[in-house]
């Protein structure tokens, strides 16, 4: 078994398709529209599946906005430098409505240096650093 994607509603699938390419970097892979079913999806990703897990944004006609709920956590991305990841995306996210939440820091208790971005849809993005294995 593998994790294929995840599926996450959003109020304009647009701003999050923007959001995701331009603030997080990822690609945008391809798209379906069930205008009959009322729903558009768009799936985003920094590859393909099989080798890649991909997000998977719904747009449902007509609901602009969604809470998030208590039981979501967040999505975590592995980069090479966190704060040089914040500062990359800093100001485009906040052109496109997405925020930077926790700046960079270890994790509390911790040595791990994390930072939390949030999408326009209140969607948590965790950034992990994952610095490349010395030999």
């Amino acid at each position: 078994m593998r994790l294929l994607h995840t599926m996450l509603r959003v109020g304009n699938l647009q701003r999050s398709i923007d959001f995701y390419t331009q603030v997080m970097g990822m690609q945008l892979l391809r798209t379906t529209q069930r205008p009959e079913q009322k729903y558009d999806l768009a799936f985003v990703g920094y590859g393909r599946n099989p080798e890649h897990a991909e997000i998977e944004l719904t747009y449902n006609y007509g609901v602009d906005r969604y809470e998030p709920g208590t039981a979501y956590g967040h999505i975590a991305i592995g980069v090479p430098d966190v704060a040089a990841a914040c500062a990359a995306v800093r100001d485009k996210a906040a052109a496109l409505g997405g925020a930077i939440t926790r700046e960079p820091g270890p994790v509390k208790g911790g040595t791990t240096v994390i930072a939390f971005i949030t999408d326009p849809d209140g969607y948590k993005i965790e950034l992990i650093e994952q610095r490349p294995q010395q030999a």
